[in-house]
């Protein structure tokens, strides 16, 4: 953590002068290098995992959103290891429980009739949208905080609607509706009955 901090060589030699060990001790406890940066990256990931619940949907994925630029850029050699070292076709197994927890986000507005898309495709839009403005401002001189808000702004706008009295209800948002409350509460639902609820739900939900 300290090299990475202050931009120094990530070196197994390195790191076993500055944690005065032999290289012995690093593998018995990592494995090889790539165990020990994963673990680094790991413990790096959950400096800004865990974030209030305050029951508003829009506010709990507004200051989720904000978290996550402010440990990026308090952070950038951690970030890089969380979200700079993408590999063709396989996800990313540390950041997967962000991934998860967005969507439950999404799925609590879903209860409440805001979603304009399915959960998981509106976590995949605001994750791909927090990460890139992220990245963009770590790379800035000074960053731009309110590129961070417009951004933040949009993508929300693009996923979220708010109820309102007069808002007609469409056929897909009651699906995404009952569907996030089926999963709250399945009542006496077989699996294999709640199986076929959520096949058809999502389908539902993904006609405009």
């Amino acid at each position: 953590m300290e090299l990475l901090e202050s931009g120094g060589t990530v070196s197994t030699r390195a790191v076993c002068e500055r944690a005065g060990v032999q290289a012995p001790t690093l593998y018995h406890h990592f494995g090889s290098k790539q165990g020990l940066i994963d673990a680094v990256a790991n413990h790096g990931f959950t400096q800004y995992t865990a974030v209030e619940d305050f029951g508003d949907p829009l506010h709990d994925l507004r200051e989720g959103w904000d978290r996550h630029v402010r440990f990026g850029l308090e952070h950038p050699s951690f970030y890089g290891l969380l979200y700079g070292r993408a590999e063709p076709g396989k996800p990313c197994a540390v950041t997967a429980p962000a991934h998860a927890a967005l969507r439950d986000r999404f799925t609590a507005a879903a209860t409440q009739g805001m979603l304009k898309v399915p959960a998981a495709d509106a976590a995949e839009q605001l994750f791909a949208a927090n990460i890139g403005v992220t990245l963009t401002l770590i790379s800035q001189p000074e960053p731009d905080f309110m590129l961070s808000e417009r951004v933040r702004e949009a993508a929300l706008a693009g996923v979220l609607h708010t109820p309102t009295t007069d808002t007609p209800t469409t056929r897909a948002s009651a699906a995404m509706t009952l569907r996030a409350l089926v999963g709250n509460d399945p009542a006496d639902l077989t699996p294999g009955e709640r199986a076929v609820l959520d096949e058809l739900l999502d389908r539902l939900a993904r006609v405009s």
